[in-house]
């Protein structure tokens, strides 16, 4: 009877990142312009890498997917957010919302598995710099990256089961610029515990399990690169390392401060600051720190201009 009672909600309003009308054109032409950049700096660096045989190892083709799961998750978020600044109502249907979120999640995990991936990767070629080739083979760096997917697609369709229990009867407006878990928990006129315990187990399984791995190689790597006689090749070390380092810092720290509070602490504003971080400047700033500052990727770019205007 209560089920037949409810008024399912078919369709949301997302709110965006300001109400304020004098910054919907600013807001507009500043993600419009890095979202063209996140697409021209990812795109770019996957042909480089594709066509460059001298950078088909390791550690170019996890830089090559993790560009590929920047692109796409940009692609997911910027869009749906720019119709935003120039609409008075961003409607998302159902399950239109649904898919984003579904999508969002599974890029969101990846990324972080994935950045734990290329610091294993960083720890073998300084660590074990003469097993590299047998540690980190082809087959090696393929079950690696089948196993990131595997616990992205694992996490999010856990995620989406235990939102499609969710009922959404009579608010339809999301304190957000994309369909997240918690804005859209907090419209819900059903119980949400088992999806906010789900939120918390699964958010700290991933926030927390690759740092944990990424730290554990680093230490290991420390330890390496004072061991190395050489100033030069310290410096060369700890450069590789420095740029992995501040991406993990960036994803990681705005991710957490998301979905590592309680709700009842956390605020949907800060959260959207919090959200552009990891959703929309991650994905531009990736190509350059981990890929234009390398001597071997700027050979390729030049070698690549070079037999296309020759």
């Amino acid at each position: 009877m209560l089920q037949a009672n409810l008024s399912r909600v078919t369709e949301f309003i997302l709110d965006g990142l300001t109400d304020k009308p004098e910054l919907q054109l600013p807001l507009f032409l500043l993600f419009l312009g890095i979202y063209v950049a996140t697409v021209v700096g990812n795109l770019g660096m996957i042909t480089l890498i594709q066509f460059s045989s001298h950078l088909h190892t390791p550690m170019y083709f996890f830089i090559s997917s993790l560009s590929l799961i920047d692109l796409c998750q940009s692609t997911v978020i910027t869009p749906k957010m720019l119709v935003n600044f120039v609409t008075v109502k961003n409607i998302i249907s159902y399950p239109e919302c649904m898919t984003q979120l579904y999508f969002f999640i599974v890029f969101a995990i990846a990324e972080a598995h994935l950045l734990a991936a290329m610091a294993y990767d960083r720890y073998v070629a300084i660590c074990n710099p003469l097993f590299y080739n047998i540690k980190m083979s082809y087959q090696v760096c393929f079950w690696m990256i089948f196993g990131v997917y595997g616990i992205s697609l694992i996490g999010a369709t856990t995620h989406i089961v235990c939102m499609l229990r969710v009922h959404f009867c009579k608010a339809d407006v999301i304190n957000h610029y994309f369909c997240d878990l918690f804005p859209l928990l907090e419209l819900s006129c059903s119980d949400t515990f088992i999806n906010e315990l789900v939120v918390l187990c699964l958010s700290a399984f991933n926030i927390i399990l690759p740092p944990l791995s990424i730290l554990s190689s680093y230490i290991f790597i420390i330890v390496s690169i004072f061991r190395i006689k050489s100033t030069e090749g310290r410096s060369k070390a700890f450069s590789t390392c420095s740029s992995h380092m501040s991406a993990v810092a960036v994803f990681f720290g705005s991710a957490a401060f998301m979905y590592l509070q309680p709700s009842s602490v956390s605020s949907m504003d800060q959260g959207k600051v919090s959200s552009v971080f990891y959703t929309i400047i991650v994905p531009m700033l990736n190509p350059l720190i981990y890929s234009l500052r390398n001597k071997d990727v700027k050979l390729a770019l030049k070698k690549l201009n070079e037999k296309i205007f020759s």
